[in-house]
């Protein structure tokens, strides 16, 4: 099994910037692919951004594209969310995710381990 734990969420004006981590522990082998995805009360849960273990290949939803990146640190067992320009509509609880492939389709029933997820909320 993989134990994921996100931090880093909080409060931030509008343009302003955070940056999410979120902890890996367990069988981290099962971790090839990681990724954050967020949720707001009522709707889905959305696809953000994903890295595959070596780093060399990112993917970001249209909406954060230019603005959010995602890296990770396989020595720490760490993925992290750099959020710039930060938008009312980013608003939202952020979850970490992690599975032992990379999903053809990013969606969440895709992945298979999630952490407690973290609130990310913007001031406009």
């Amino acid at each position: 099994q993989v134990q994921l734990v996100e931090s880093g969420g909080g409060l931030v004006q509008a343009g302003g910037s955070l940056r999410l981590s979120c902890a890996a522990s367990g069988r981290t082998s099962s971790t090839f692919a990681m990724g954050w995805f967020r949720q707001t009360p009522g709707k889905e849960r959305e696809f953000v951004a994903s890295v595959t273990r070596s780093g060399d290949f990112t993917y970001y939803a249209d909406s954060v594209k230019g603005r959010f990146t995602i890296s990770r640190d396989n020595v720490k067992n760490t993925v992290y969310l750099q959020m710039n320009s930060l938008k009312p509509e980013d608003t939202a609880v952020y979850y970490c995710t992690g599975n032992s492939y990379l999903p053809l389709k990013q969606v969440a029933g895709s992945f298979d381990y999630w952490g407690p997820g973290t609130q990310v909320t913007v001031l406009s």
